[in-house]
């Protein structure tokens, strides 16, 4: 028997404490390295007793349990080991999300995030979420849902990750369902990045599904003055300007301000870029005046690589549709380069 197959025998509910703690420690210890790692996930039963721990009546033991499965799900190259069958990771992941009582609902979601970021992970959750995955979205925004105190956060991101499976985006652009119509509300949710930036990531990938743009900006969704409105200042239009601004973005007080996170208004850019594949969608913004948000935003924006997608978006916005020549810049041929592989570059990829 090796070392690590002596060290689980003591990661069970039924160990005394002593003894439990200790092998946990040493557990957690080698979760740090990637050849621990390796040795502890090529071990029978260690996943599957980290997860039992997950629910012992001692706070520190299970709180080192989730710590340990945080670590090894963060190494990508341990996801198709840990998504297996045997594993029952995400089950109980999803298990204890799904528990109110829950005090480890938060690291349990980080475990899932980092599960999902791989193709393989993303779908073996999808597929052990299935019709269910609305339900999670029902969690997700009731935001005192957990009574112990979790906010559930970074299930955003792992909306956002199984978002880039087509099947997902399927099932949250359906329009029978009202997934996407919740989830929009927090595109400028003021008290987490994760829950934002997770959103707002989803949002762009549901944006690629050219066939759904009319959907999309459809007052059912209005996804239009969601995504403008945090990269809106408190600038002064005159009447014309803002007469033309969805109704949310007029008259904005002082106390106004732009989103903070580069990466999030970034994420904004590529989703009105990609909005603008279709002739369709770049009339109704120029209809909605996004080009004077995008105008102000320019004069305040000071990062380079949120400036380069904010300027090819402009340019496609100031353009006339006889200049653009196409009416879907993903599906016609021949499209002019410098727009093609602006959106190519945009892909959602696993």
């Amino acid at each position: 028997m090796s070392e690590i197959e002596e060290l689980s025998q003591f990661l069970t509910l039924e160990t005394r404490l002593d003894v439990k703690a200790l092998a946990l420690q040493q557990t957690l210890g080698l979760t740090g390295t990637a050849d621990g790692r390796q040795m502890l996930i090529n071990t029978p039963c260690v996943v599957k007793n980290l997860c039992k721990l997950l629910n012992d009546y001692q706070k520190s033991v299970a709180k080192d349990a989730s710590l340990a499965l945080i670590n090894l799900s963060a190494d990508e190259d341990l996801t198709s080991t840990l998504v297996t069958e045997g594993t029952e990771i995400i089950e109980n992941m999803l298990n204890i999300i799904t528990n109110p009582e829950h005090e480890l609902a938060d690291p349990a979601c980080m475990v899932l995030s980092n599960l999902s970021r791989t193709k393989l992970g993303s779908e073996r959750l999808f597929q052990t979420m299935g019709e269910k995955l609305e339900k999670y979205i029902d969690i997700f925004c009731q935001e005192k849902y957990n009574k112990k105190g979790a906010r559930l956060h970074y299930l955003a991101a792992v909306f956002s990750n199984l978002s880039q499976i087509p099947a997902v985006r399927s099932y949250i652009l359906d329009p029978s369902r009202t997934c996407l119509q919740r989830l929009v509300s927090f595109t400028d949710y003021k008290d987490s990045t994760t829950r934002r930036g997770g959103i707002l990531g989803l949002i762009k990938n549901c944006c690629f599904e050219t066939d759904h743009h009319d959907f999309l900006l459809s007052d059912a969704v209005d996804l239009l003055p969601k995504l403008l409105l945090p990269l809106a200042g408190h600038e002064e239009f005159d009447e014309e300007d803002n007469d033309k601004l969805p109704i949310d973005l007029q008259y904005l007080g002082e106390e106004k301000t732009r989103e903070q996170d580069p990466d999030i208004r970034k994420m904004l850019l590529e989703a009105l870029t990609q909005l603008c594949a279709t002739k369709y969608g770049r009339e109704y913004l120029r209809s909605k005046n996004t080009y004077v948000i995008l105008r102000e935003l320019h004069k305040w924006e000071k990062n380079d690589n949120v400036l380069a997608v904010l300027e090819h978006l402009v340019n496609i916005v100031i353009r006339f549709e006889h200049e653009i020549g196409y009416d879907n810049l993903k599906k016609e041929v021949e499209v002019p380069e410098e727009i093609t592989e602006k959106f190519n570059a945009l892909e959602p990829a696993l």
